[in-house]
């Protein structure tokens, strides 16, 4: 699959975007199909296709192994959506979601050399979508979901994984935790803590604060506070307790060790990191109960939870989502090594060893240059995905998955 140039080089000045460049871009769509092999004659048409292909065929019938080697399925990614989370949208439906998955497509060429298929189903039925994916499974060999909205991702991404024998992640959940996980690996440092000490409150507990929460105490971070729009996420509250089998009442058992009760006040009282993954203002007042040199970083896309010239005024590191400010928390540096590395291994399966590899992966490569505003490469550092790659299959390697 071809897709668009896209220039690994990074430009500091950010130019201004136009709807007509923009909708140029997309006119069309941003993907399309180019053979691997000469079709400029007779004997070039014989062996792509009839009769030649049949022997390829025949052969792969009696050892369908072949098709690994055989066809483009063993390397090709699914990247599915049912569009009821897109960007910061919402639920706009499979074809509005479309240009945005062609666009993941294009990232895992330019930056993964990983060829993929955007699917946009018409249904969120989740056993719909599972029986779906497992009657194309002969035509991929991954899955990538995308924008598929909490707390039905959950139940899909553990579905498809016990249904189908290759590697499936939802990017909006670990991919989104990776990066974070590899940036206040950066921060930390900059700002001379231990990862494991630190005090950290996620803003959102949807599906990138859920997976961002449990990377960082997979990763050895003790002390772990989640909010989300009614408050902190305590095993006490009557809503958690009343749903003891929900993703957050789950979390509820696991994080928050100190029982903290209340909204963004108390579990910021001295708190190191604030990670925001939801669409809730941080306010300055609450900026000012955090510990001395603390770490913010505000997500949200397009309007972070607190604008950087705000946080600095507090914090010693400041991260967005954003390309115009220093320290893009970007889920590209993650996901196409991952399921590159997955998918050289032979992986069936993306395993927490393997992200966390991921996330060491993408912080030492900003190690010998850390400052407050460089605590991760940038998406478009050529040196990431290589790294990222082989980090994740060595581990897939020692998880023997």
């Amino acid at each position: 699959m071809s897709t668009e140039t896209i220039a690994p080089t990074d430009n500091s000045a950010a130019e201004a975007l136009t709807d007509q460049e923009i909708f140029a871009a997309h006119e069309g769509g941003k993907l399309s199909i180019a053979s691997t092999v000469p079709l400029a004659n007779k004997r070039d048409l014989s062996i792509a296709y009839t009769p030649g292909v049949a022997e390829v065929s025949r052969a792969i019938h009696a050892d369908p192994k072949l098709a690994k080697t055989h066809t483009w399925a063993q390397r090709l990614v699914a990247v599915v959506s049912d569009g009821t989370a897109v960007l910061g949208l919402g639920n706009i439906g499979p074809s509005a979601s479309l240009p945005v998955m062609e666009g993941k497509s294009a990232l895992f060429k330019a930056f993964g050399e990983l060829d993929s298929i955007p699917l946009v189903l018409n249904t969120t039925d989740v056993d719909e979508i599972v029986e779906t994916l497992v009657r194309l499974r002969p035509s991929f060999g991954a899955v990538n979901l995308e924008d598929i909205a909490a707390p039905r991702c959950f139940e899909l991404e553990e579905k498809l994984i016990e249904a189908l024998d290759c590697p499936v992640m939802h990017d909006d959940q670990h991919g989104t935790a990776v990066v974070v996980l590899a940036a206040l690996t950066g921060a930390a440092k900059v700002t001379g803590r231990e990862l494991e000490g630190l005090r950290v409150v996620v803003s959102g507990a949807g599906a990138a604060g859920i997976a961002v929460a449990e990377i960082l105490l997979t990763a050895g971070i003790r002390d772990v506070v989640l909010l989300d729009s009614r408050g902190v996420i305590n095993a006490a509250r009557p809503d958690i307790a009343a749903d003891p089998a929900s993703k957050k009442a789950q979390m509820a058992q696991r994080s928050n060790p100190r029982g903290i009760a209340g909204g963004p006040a108390e579990a910021l009282l001295g708190a190191d990191v604030f990670v925001g993954v939801s669409s809730s203002k941080l306010a300055e007042e609450h900026l000012k109960l955090m510990n001395h040199s603390s770490i913010v970083f505000a997500l949200s896309n397009p309007d972070p939870e607190v604008l950087p010239e705000v946080a600095v005024k507090y914090a010693a590191v400041v991260a967005t989502g954003r390309s115009d400010f220093p320290n893009q928390i970007n889920n590209v540096l993650a996901f196409p090594g991952i399921f590159r590395g997955a998918l050289d291994a032979g992986a069936r399966r993306i395993t927490p060893a393997m992200k966390l590899a991921a996330a060491r992966a993408i912080a030492g490569l900003a190690e010998e240059n850390l400052s407050a505003d460089y605590i991760v490469p940038s998406p478009l550092d050529p040196r990431v995905a290589p790294a990222v790659t082989a980090a994740v299959a060595a581990a897939a390697a020692e998880d023997g998955v």
